[in-house]
């Protein structure tokens, strides 16, 4: 288990990170996302031990300790992929990746090197230069290259920001289930959340470096705890309580998400289309509703100034509420 208690850092004056503590357990997938600044990337560097912080961080009952007691920063056990790559230019994408293994067994050395080439979909490249790749394929090489010699705790810092959309899911598909399969301990810093949602144990919101809320994916997304957590997955509608249900003061809060938002023949809810946004499967709909505007998803275009009407789960908005 990976224990993080009461960690605090700041660059001279200016903390960065504000009392964060919070328990990983061996072999899940944690995703922290947030804004940027919020301070994603600086716990994942004071974890692998870059930072001389404020605070304990323990690998199962070994604290770690920072710059201030190891010359050569880091863990053998750990490894952190930053967003720079770090890759050796001069040598081959094969290379790089081999670059840290054994050439005693020079034949499973090479099996290992296509194994991980053939994870990123990089084994046509196999012989180009690093020097000679897009941004895409140099963060591809470099996450075949940290997986050569298998961690027990894997930190990565947005390992997809450079890596074309139409590749990037079948590469989180493969990525995240090898990385399952061998047991490892896997940290994401991210701004997607593809990889907040879809292939995390547990998700950590941050904001200003502290967390907001931390839990299941799924629980985060169903129950945030205020609109900003939310907005991290995507457009959502913040809209006054009495808008919608009665009796309710004028500081309550409703968070709803737009496909959670239904258009009906009629009923009580009555607005106004002001825009309509192609998605693909389906349109983004702005509408006013007594002088608030609302996102929701229909499934054909809508004209503007088109009337419509809304409803609402009873059950859902009485669980937004806050």
């Amino acid at each position: 288990m990976l224990r993080v208690k009461n960690l605090s850092f700041g660059y001279e004056v200016k903390p960065v990170l504000k009392n964060l503590s919070f328990n990983i357990s061996k072999g899940d997938n944690v995703s922290i996302i947030g804004a940027s600044g919020c301070g994603k990337s600086t716990l994942l560097q004071s974890i692998y031990g870059l930072h001389h912080v404020d605070g304990k961080i323990f690998w199962k009952e070994e604290q770690l300790l920072g710059p201030n007691f190891n010359i050569v920063p880091g863990e053998d056990f750990m490894k952190y992929l930053a967003q720079d790559f770090d890759l050796m230019p001069p040598l081959s994408v094969a290379e790089n990746v081999g670059k840290y293994l054994s050439n005693m067994y020079p034949r499973k050395k090479q099996q290992r090197v296509n194994e991980l080439l053939e994870l990123v979909e990089m084994r046509e490249l196999a012989r180009v230069k690093a020097r000679m790749l897009s941004g895409g394929q140099q963060q591809r090489v470099a996450l075949a290259r940290v997986l050569a010699k298998p961690p027990e705790v894997l930190l990565l810092d947005e390992p997809f920001s450079h890596i074309d959309h139409f590749r990037k899911n079948k590469l989180r598909r493969n990525l995240f289930s090898h990385l399952r399969k061998a047991g490892v301990t896997v940290i994401v810093a991210t701004h997607d959340s593809t990889d907040a949602l879809a292939f995390a144990d547990q998700t950590i919101a941050m904001k200003d470096g502290r967390i907001i809320q931390m839990g299941r994916p799924e629980e985060l997304y169903n129950h945030p705890k205020n609109a900003y957590v939310a907005s991290l997955f995507g457009e959502v509608n913040e809209l006054p309580a009495s808008l919608i249900l009665k009796n309710q003061a004028a500081r309550k809060k409703i968070i709803i998400y737009p496909h959670e938002v239904h258009l009906t023949d009629g009923g009580t809810f009555k607005a106004k289309v002001k825009s309509c946004f192609f998605k693909g499967n389906h349109f983004l709909t702005q509408v006013e509703m007594d002088g608030e505007e609302i996102l929701l998803e229909s499934s054909k275009e809508l004209t503007k100034n088109k009337i419509v009407y809304l409803s609402f789960n009873p059950e859902l908005l009485n669980a937004r509420l806050k």
